[in-house]
């Protein structure tokens, strides 16, 4: 079991930046992937990025492609979420997430954080 707990959320202007994240401990997925989710309030959770264990491969949703950059250091067993040019719309709680392999589908992530909170202000 992968226990993962995030953090770096919080308040910022629109425009501004962000880093989320996520430090994992206990037993780890050999070849694990980790994702990115978030969620809006009255909406459902949302993906936004992925990326493979060796990093060499990376997905992000079309909402934020250009502006945020997954990244991660397994020596460390840290996954990071980088975020740009924040927008209102991205105001969501943001989810750190392990798979045993790497998909944007968030059923298939089998150990979630309990989520740090991301609020662009305009």
């Amino acid at each position: 079991q992968v226990q993962l707990v995030e953090s770096g959320g919080g308040l910022v202007q629109a425009g501004g930046s962000l880093r989320l994240s996520c430090a994992a401990s206990g037993r780890s997925f050999s070849s694990g992937a980790r994702g990115w989710f978030r969620q809006a309030p009255g909406k459902e959770r949302e993906f936004v990025a992925a990326i493979s264990w060796t990093s060499i491969i990376t997905y992000y949703a079309d909402s934020v492609k250009g502006r945020f950059t997954v990244s991660r250091d397994n020596v460390k067993n840290m996954v990071y979420l980088q975020m740009n040019s924040l927008k209102p719309e991205d105001t969501a709680v943001y989810y750190c997430a392990a798979a045993s392999k790497l998909t944007t589908q968030n059923d298939e992530y089998s150990n979630w954080g309990q989520g740090t909170q991301v609020t662009v202000s305009s």
